[in-house]
C-alpha cells in the first residue's frame, strides 16, 4: 500500500541523494593502500557528496558524512564489474547494502580500526551486521 507519506519520503529520498554540486576531494587515498590496510571489523568514514551529506556534517560538526562497515569476503558477492562486495553501509533509499569499495575511491576516507577487540568478538559483529542486510 503506497501512501502518501511513503510517497513524500521516496522523493525526498531521491533528492537528498543527489549529488552535490560544490563536493572537492582534498586528499583521495589511493584504491590499492586502502585494500592492503583495511581489516574486517573496521570503520571506512567517508566524506560523502550527497546533499544529505551535507546535511549531516552540518548537524554533527563533522567533517564525515557516512560510515561503512569493513566486512571483508564475509557475504561473498561481487558486483556486476565482479569487485568484491566488501563494505556494509545503511543507504537512505535501500536500507542495508553491501557494496565495493571503489564506490568511494574518489571520496576522501578514514579507517577506524577497533582497539582491543578479540577476533571471536571481531566474527560475531561482522555476523551480526551481515544479517541486516535487507
Amino acid at each position: 500500500m503506497n501512501t502518501l507519506s511513503t510517497k513524500l519520503g521516496r522523493w525526498l529520498a531521491r533528492i537528498l541523494e543527489k549529488p552535490s554540486r560544490k563536493y572537492e576531494p582534498f586528499d583521495v587515498s589511493k584504491l590499492t593502500n586502502l585494500q592492503r590496510c583495511l581489516q574486517p571489523g573496521d570503520v571506512l568514514l567517508v566524506e560523502g557528496n550527497q546533499r544529505i551529506s551535507s546535511a549531516i556534517k552540518y548537524l554533527t560538526q563533522s567533517t564525515w558524512s557516512h560510515a561503512l562497515l569493513f566486512v571483508g569476503d564475509a557475504v561473498g558477492t561481487r558486483d556486476a564489474a565482479g569487485e568484491l562486495n566488501c563494505l556494509l553501509e545503511a543507504d537512505l533509499s535501500h536500507g542495508v547494502i553491501v557494496v565495493p569499495l571503489s564506490r568511494y575511491a574518489s571520496f576522501n576516507t578514514r579507517i577506524c580500526r577497533p582497539v582491543n577487540l578479540r577476533e571471536g568478538d571481531r566474527q560475531k559483529l561482522i555476523e551480526y551486521a551481515v544479517q541486516r542486510i535487507g
